[in-house]
């Protein structure tokens, strides 16, 4: 079977303007096609429009938030404590930090775990982080 021919692509030009036989025909017919032209034609908007609203459905606060708290653990917290136990997350006021073994994890959680807390409100506001879950991970 013979190969079909390609066909060439043209590129994308936006809606469509009425040609004039259109519109002298629009106009014989007595009908206003400039609402139609106007339906189709893309909006440009100004970059302080869109960036907004991007940022708010890529959830980019939230994310600059996390990478401040690793950014603030690994300065604030004992160096001890910091190469155990790291920030993974954060979900409704918790951060959740993963320690590498339980040993690590019943020093924290027993001995240091008000004072990790303190340090982080402190730097980000009690209402930023309200609690720490800590797990081996």
């Amino acid at each position: 079977m013979p190969p079909l021919p390609s066909s060439p692509r043209q590129p994308f030009r936006g809606p469509l303007k009425a040609t004039p036989k259109q519109r002298v025909l629009a106009q014989w017919r007595g009908i206003d096609i400039a609402p139609l032209e106007r339906a189709q034609a893309v909006r440009a908007r100004s970059m302080a429009e869109v960036i907004p609203r991007l940022m708010k459905d890529f959830k980019v606060e939230g994310k600059r938030a996390e990478v401040e708290i690793v950014k603030v653990w690994n300065s604030l917290i004992d160096p001890n404590i910091a190469a155990h136990a790291q920030p993974v997350s954060m979900k409704n006021g918790t951060l959740f930090v993963n320690v590498d073994s339980s040993v690590w994890l019943s020093e924290i959680v027993r001995y240091r775990r008000r004072e990790i807390l303190e340090r982080l409100q402190h730097s980000f506001g009690p209402d930023a982080i309200k609690k720490i879950s800590y797990r081996v991970g």
